[in-house]
């Protein structure tokens, strides 16, 4: 295990004029599987950039198999909880669809 945010998605991910400028809400800081913040690729990025955030984080194929895991459950989970919050469940439809499209 390594330190991870525990909690990367959109939500938590602060941009300014198109490009990432901070990152909040470390109330999940915690030691586990880096491939669980790698998840916030599809929730966030097109898929045409996916490969070079990837190339960047230095992904082995089975941390970017697992990222992909990560972002199916959330995707899930997201939709799950999303009832009261239509941001949530555009988060969630979004990541599905990036995971399995």
């Amino acid at each position: 295990p390594v330190w991870v945010h525990g909690d990367l998605h959109p939500a938590n991910i602060l941009v300014h004029d198109g490009q990432l400028s901070g990152v909040i809400d470390f109330g999940d800081l915690t030691a586990g599987d880096p491939a669980a913040d790698l998840s916030v690729a599809w929730m966030l990025l097109p898929a045409d950039c996916h490969q070079v955030f990837r190339d960047c984080a230095g992904a082995s194929d089975a941390s970017w198999a697992r990222a992909a895991g990560w972002a199916l459950v959330l995707g899930l989970v997201y939709l799950a909880h999303s009832a009261d919050n239509p941001q949530l469940a555009a988060v969630g439809e979004r990541t599905l669809s990036a995971v399995l499209g």
